[in-house]
């Protein structure tokens, strides 16, 4: 029977591999799940693909598994940076989960000047894009980076990287995906806070070269929505779909 656990680690995996479980897994494991020794979940790392591996050891507080097969091998996302301000925890936890599900490659949180949250959990939020990894087969989880400001990020802008801008001041104006051409390109979405980004903010993203502004549809979105539509459409025009 096919393991139908998932579980991400930070070892080496390979044929043979033994991969020590920390206390957290060992519990989730052996006492949540009721596993025993000769049991199978799956393993990944971000580096060597999924692996079956097999319960060898099982204790109270640590465990051993070993790797017999390797399932997937390593699926990279495409170069794809999602950028969003930080909003009500649970909904910037559900961003977080989609962005991974979803295939971001690294996830940017960032202060604007109506950014509601002044402060992150970086840790947390990192744990919640393992969780999405693990849950939804990726082989891959993306960096969660912590909190900085938007001036900061875009003073620093890698070169190459094109940014989607989604305007909701752009709102009711069909616009499509700009630079489709662009798609072997790095890229970034960038969705707004709650209240908006502030005049100053817009004409300096309007005004940057490898920006591209974006409408998502006829109606303004929740934050948490547009991060969704935002790479749905993303995903569609220019990505791995």
């Amino acid at each position: 029977m096919s393991a139908k656990i998932r579980l991400y680690v930070e070892h080496p995996l390979g044929l043979g591999q033994s991969v020590p479980l920390d206390r957290g897994q060992a519990n989730y494991l052996f006492a949540v799940m009721r596993m025993a020794v000769g049991g199978q979940v799956k393993l990944f790392n971000g580096r060597d693909g999924e692996w079956l591996a097999d319960i060898a050891q099982a204790g109270k507080r640590a465990g051993v598994l070993t790797c017999t097969a390797q399932t997937k091998p390593l699926q990279m996302p495409p170069d794809l940076w999602l950028v969003f301000a930080p909003i009500k925890k649970a909904r910037t936890d559900f961003i977080v989960e989609k962005a991974a599900e979803m295939g971001a490659a690294r996830i940017v949180p960032v202060q604007t000047v109506f950014t509601n949250s002044d402060r992150i959990r970086q840790d947390r939020l990192q744990a919640h894009a393992v969780e999405a990894a693990e849950q939804c087969g990726g082989t891959y989880v993306p960096e969660v980076a912590d909190l900085q400001k938007l001036s900061r990020l875009l003073d620093h802008w890698p070169e190459g990287r094109q940014l989607m801008f989604c305007d909701e001041a752009e709102v009711g104006n069909a616009l499509a995906l700009a630079a489709a051409q662009k798609s072997d390109a790095p890229w970034a979405i960038l969705i707004g806070p709650e209240g908006g980004f502030s005049e100053a903010e817009r004409e300096r993203l309007h005004a940057l070269p490898y920006s591209h502004v974006v409408s998502l549809g006829p109606r303004i979105l929740r934050a948490d929505t547009a991060a969704v539509a935002a790479m749905t459409l993303w995903q569609q025009a220019l990505g791995d779909w």
